[in-house]
């Protein structure tokens, strides 16, 4: 299902100028599995995040609320998300994408919620999947469309990679690593503005 949709949409953006242009795609492991986290504005990120390394695929991690939605919640199961419930985090919450890292898979995890609290939950979230896995996180910022209608509109997408970093053991480098991913999803937002 991963492949076709792929596919699908591949042909879709690159149609409408919209697949995203990508910078720093070195910055990314060939191998491993490893988080990526990613600004996020609408749904089109995501899958100009996920074109942008297929074939290999990414398990987008998602608020369980989708997964209650009828037939978009069919559709994101097959497209290899996993739910979070963010109100009440569970063992899952950090179970489920450290078997995906030990299995050479690769987390999407987009650490920019609605709510302030929630952005630094999550991004606190993506840090702390990491230090467990003992594995790196890759930053990454989007610029472009939104949804559907701004892709139909021919808008122009581009998506840049940080360099990946680990993070070390102790409450105390968490918290650094927090603030440090931040700093990179405001940095790697200006250079690709400036790109643009």
């Amino acid at each position: 299902m991963y492949k076709l949709a792929a596919n699908i949409c591949k042909v879709i953006l690159k149609m409408n100028g919209s697949k995203a242009k990508v910078y720093g795609a070195e910055n990314v492991p060939e191998g491993g599995g490893f988080v990526i986290a990613c600004t996020h504005t609408g749904y089109i990120d995501i899958i100009n995040l996920g074109l942008s390394i297929y074939p290999r695929e990414i398990h987008f991690m998602a608020k369980k609320q989708l997964f209650e939605m009828k037939g978009l919640g069919w559709l994101i199961n097959n497209l290899n998300a996993f739910p979070v419930d963010r109100d009440n985090p569970g063992p899952s919450v950090i179970k489920i994408p450290r078997q995906l890292i030990k299995e050479d898979k690769i987390v999407g995890i987009f650490p920019s919620g609605t709510r302030s609290t929630e952005s630094n939950d999550l991004k606190q979230g993506a840090v702390t999947i990491a230090q467990l896995a003992k594995t790196q996180i890759v930053p990454a910022a989007y610029i472009g469309p939104r949804s559907a209608g701004e892709v139909f509109k021919r808008q122009k997408g581009y998506l840049i990679y940080g360099t990946p970093f680990t993070v070390e053991s102790g409450k105390e480098a968490r918290d650094e690593a927090t603030k440090f991913l931040e700093q990179e999803f405001q940095r790697l937002t200006a250079e690709l503005q400036a790109k643009i």
